[in-house]
C-alpha cells in the first residue's frame, strides 16, 4: 500500500544528495513524497520526481552562493562563535519558522511519516505537535554524544582507559552546554508555542524521533552504545544532478587522482591550488573538481591536470587510483565503496571525524589543509606507492558497498507499524 512522506530538509550542501536519494527510492517504490525545502534545492528535488514545497517562515536561500550563506563558519575557529553561529543559523534560530511550516504542510496533506534533516529541530517539533511520527536523517557518522563514541568535531579516536573516558565526558558536556546556552531557550519556545513540554537538552529533541537513521556503514563508524531508536541503514551514494559534467581526464596511462573538495564554500581556493600544484609535480593524471562553490578558472593547472566544475563520481571512481578530498562524508564514503585510498585535508565541520575513521583503518592519510605543495605531493605519492592503503580501502569499502546495496533503509521507512518511538 503506497504511503505518504513529508521530507523537511535544509540545504546542507553534501547532505542534500543522500537525503534526496532517500526520496528518490521511496518514489521508485510507488510512494508519494513531498519535500519541504529551500529554493536552492528546488531543481534537485524536481529531479527526484517529488513535489517541492518551499519554506515560508523558515530561512530559505534562493541559491547556494556565498552571498546567501548565513552560517559562515570558515570565518572563525573560535568554539564560542561556532557554537553561537550553529545555534543561530542551523538549529535554534530557524526552529520556530520550521515548526510553523511543517505543521501547515501536515494540515494541508497529512503524511504517514515526516523525515527531517538532523539540524531541522523545528521540523521535528512541528511533526510532534501534529501527532505525526518523524524520523531524523543523519547522512554521516553518529554525531551526538554516546558512550564509546569520541566527541565530534575534533578528529578523535575512541577513548582508552579512564583518562580517555574523562576526556569524552568533559568535551561532550561542554558542547552540550554551549549549544544549550545559545539555542535551548529558542527550541523550547518553539515547543511551547505548539503546546509541547520543554526538553532538557538540544539532543533530546532529536532523540524524540521514531528513528534516527544513520546513513553510513557501521563498519565505517566507531562502535558506541547509541539510543534504542538508532538504526545504521547504510549510505546513499547518489551523485547530485549538478555533477553531470565532463569527466574526461588528461590523456595518458599514469594513475588518475581525483580531487573533490567541498560542494559548499569553505575558503578552499588556496588549498585547492596547492593540491593542483602538487599533482603537477607527480607522474599522475589529475582531475580536479571545484564544485559549484568555486569557478574552475580560479585554479591554474599543469598539462597533466584538468580542472572542471564537476564530474560524476559514479563514473570517475571506477577508473581512479586515489582521491584527495576535504573529508566530507559523501566523498569519503563513495571513495571507500570504490576501494580507493584517500588523502584528506579537513577544513572543519565533521571532516576531521571522517578522516580519523579512514586513518584508523589504514585506508588513507590525513594532513593539514594548510600543508605546502611538497607535503601534499608526498602524501599523494605515499598512498599511491604503498599498496597497504589500497588494500585497507578495499577491505573497508567492501562492507560499505554491501551496506549501500542493502535494503535496511527502505525496510525502516516502510515498516511503520512495528516501529517504536524512543523514550522522551
Amino acid at each position: 500500500m503506497p504511503l505518504a512522506y513529508l521530507f523537511a530538509l535544509v540545504d546542507g550542501g553534501g547532505t542534500v544528495p543522500p537525503e534526496l536519494g532517500v526520496a528518490r527510492r521511496l518514489i521508485g517504490r510507488g510512494h508519494r513524497v513531498r519535500v519541504l525545502g529551500e529554493d536552492s534545492m528546488a531543481a534537485d528535488v524536481a529531479a527526484t520526481g517529488a513535489t517541492f514545497v518551499p519554506w515560508r517562515h523558515a530561512p530559505n536561500r534562493p541559491d547556494r552562493s556565498v552571498a546567501h550563506t548565513a552560517y559562515r563558519d570558515w570565518e572563525t575557529s573560535d568554539p564560542l562563535a561556532l557554537a553561537r553561529g550553529m545555534a543561530d543559523h542551523m538549529i535554534a534560530g530557524p526552529a520556530s519558522g520550521q515548526a510553523r511550516d511543517v505543521a501547515a504542510a501536515i494540515e494541508a496533506d497529512r503524511p504517514d511519516l515526516v523525515l527531517a534533516s538532523f539540524t531541522a529541530l523545528g521540523a521535528m517539533i512541528g511533526a510532534e505537535a501534529e501527532g505525526v511520527p518523524f524520523d531524523v536523517l543523519l547522512p554521516n557518522v553518529y554525531t551526538m554524544p554516546a558512550p564509546g563514541m569520541p566527541p565530534m568535531g575534533l578528529g578523535l579516536r575512541p577513548a582508552t582507559g579512564r583518562p580517555g573516558l574523562l576526556r569524552d565526558r568533559a568535551v561532550n558536556a561542554m558542547s552540550t552546554r554551549l549549544l544549550g546556552r545559545y539555542g535551548l531557550d529558542r527550541v523550547n519556545a518553539a515547543r511551547a508555542a505548539h503546546g509541547l513540554a520543554p526538553v532538557a537538552t538540544i539532543w533530546d529533541q532529536v532523540h524524540r524521533a521514531r528513528r534516527e537513521l544513520v546513513m553510513t556503514s557501521p563498519e565505517f563508524d566507531f562502535p558506541a552504545t547509541v539510543p534504542a531508536n538508532v538504526r545504521y541503514v547504510g549510505p546513499v551514494l547518489d551523485d547530485p544532478p549538478w555533477a553531470g559534467g565532463d569527466r574526461t581526464p588528461p590523456p595518458g596511462e599514469e594513475p588518475l587522482v581525483l580531487v573533490a573538495m567541498s560542494s559548499t564554500f569553505q575558503d578552499q581556493t588556496g588549498c585547492l591550488q596547492r593540491v593542483t600544484d602538487a599533482l603537477g609535480t607527480l607522474s599522475v593524471r589529475g582531475l580536479v573538481t571545484t564544485g559549484p562553490a568555486l569557478d574552475p578558472a580560479l585554479i591554474h593547472a599543469s598539462p597533466n591536470v584538468r580542472v572542471v566544475a564537476a564530474a560524476p563520481h559514479a563514473q570517475v571512481f571506477p577508473v581512479a587510483a586515489a582521491v584527495v578530498t576535504h573529508g566530507g562524508h559523501g566523498t569519503v564514503i563513495k571513495a571507500l565503496a570504490a576501494g580507493l585510498p584517500t588523502v584528506v585535508l579537513p577544513h572543519g565541520r565533521d571532516q576531521a571525524d571522517n578522516a580519523v575513521r579512514i586513518t584508523a583503518r589504514g585506508a588513507g592519510i590525513t594532513i593539514s589543509r594548510d600543508s605546502s605543495t611538497p607535503v601534499i605531493a608526498r602524501a599523494i605519492n605515499r598512498v599511491l606507492s604503498d599498496p597497504a592503503f589500497a588494500r585497507a580501502a578495499r577491505t573497508l569499502g567492501a562492507a560499505v558497498a554491501a551496506d549501500a546495496a542493502g535494503d535496511a533503509l527502505i525496510r525502516e521507512l516502510e515498516n511503520l507499524e512495528d516501529a517504536t518511538r524512543a523514550e522522551s
